[in-house]
C-alpha cells in the first residue's frame, strides 16, 4: 500500500517516468528479478516500448556492470515472449 498507494501516486512524475526509475533501480540492486518481472509488464501496461526497456537496461552497463545488465534483459525477454513482444526490440 505504501509503494503504490503514497508513492506512486504523487504529483510531478509520470507513471512512465516512474517505471523507468523502478526497472533501473531494481536492475541496479540486482538480485530483484521476480520484482523486475513485475515492473517490466507495469512498465509495458503504461505504455513503454520494449525497446526502451532494453535501451534503459543498455544505458546502465557502463555504470553496474554487464552482469547485472544481462540479468535484467534476461527477464525482460521473458516478460516480452509471454506477452507477444519480442518482435519489437
Amino acid at each position: 500500500e505504501f509503494a503504490f498507494g503514497d508513492i506512486y501516486s504523487r504529483e510531478g512524475l509520470s507513471l512512465k517516468e516512474r517505471e523507468i526509475i523502478t526497472i533501473t533501480s531494481l536492475l541496479t540492486t540486482g538480485n530483484w528479478e521476480p520484482q523486475l518481472e513485475v515492473h517490466i509488464n507495469g512498465a509495458l501496461n503504461v505504455g513503454i516500448a520494449p525497446k526502451k526497456i532494453i535501451e534503459t537496461f543498455i544505458q546502465c552497463i557502463p555504470y553496474v556492470g554487464f552482469p547485472k545488465v544481462l540479468n535484467a534483459v534476461d527477464v525482460a525477454k521473458e516478460v516480452f515472449n509471454e506477452r507477444d513482444k519480442i518482435n519489437e526490440i
